[in-house]
């Protein structure tokens, strides 16, 4: 009985479903900026932005139309440049509520640049330990074949060859750590000077004004 009952509910839905996709039309502009009504669009304009109206003619729904490669262009642009807008914005509430002056900022930043500066020197100290090593092993070789031009002269041993080349291995590999130590040094000096910038401008400092603020 419940069956029966369902099944000619369907059946007399079925006509009011029929009239209502009966009376759905669209509505689009074509390339002259003349709007059109209809149930249905021109091949033409089947990829453009189109609106759905009812039986009344009023707009009910809207169809996005198909976009351009210069549309989706802009719209990563656009995309992007709110993220970087969002992320500055981040950076300058981290920057504000990290840093109550001028003189904090500057105090950060010169502890940070001692550490890759003793870092340098550690490293230049070892470099110059190294390379007397170095030119120690290569007056060795001046006692031995093919290094020493006496006949008599012994073969220079494999062991000494190794060391040279594990200590020639070891100078190129610590000047390319001092080098990134240098390189470390000036790039924390400009992000601060970057900071030191921000902060100045978003609390609406002079640069007068914000040397004499108290530390």
């Amino acid at each position: 009985m419940h069956s029966k009952v369902t099944t000619l509910a369907v059946l007399l839905l079925l006509p009011l479903f029929a009239s209502a996709q009966q009376r759905a039309a669209y509505t689009w502009v074509d390339d002259e900026g003349v709007r059109h009504y209809g149930d249905r669009i021109p091949a033409e304009y089947a990829d453009k932005h189109k609106s759905v109206v009812n039986e009344h003619g009023v707009i009910v729904g809207h169809i996005e139309g198909k976009k351009s490669a210069e549309e989706l262009a802009a719209e990563k642009v656009a995309a992007e440049l709110e993220m970087q807008k969002e992320l500055q914005k981040r950076a300058d509430r981290a920057l504000l509520s990290t840093y109550q002056n001028v003189g904090e900022i500057e105090m950060h930043r010169d502890r940070r640049v001692e550490l890759f500066q003793a870092q340098s020197r550690v490293t230049e100290l070892y470099l110059r330990n190294l390379d007397r090593r170095l030119q120690q092993l290569k007056r060795e070789t001046k006692n031995f074949r093919p290094y020493n031009s006496d006949p008599s002269a012994p073969m220079v041993e494999p062991k000494l060859m190794r060391e040279i080349e594990e200590t020639e291995s070891t100078i190129a590999r610590h000047q390319q750590n001092l080098e990134k130590y240098q390189q470390d040094e000036t790039t924390i000096i400009q992000r601060f000077d970057g900071d030191i910038y921000r902060f100045k401008s978003l609390k609406g400092l002079t640069a007068t004004a914000a040397q004499t603020l108290p530390e």
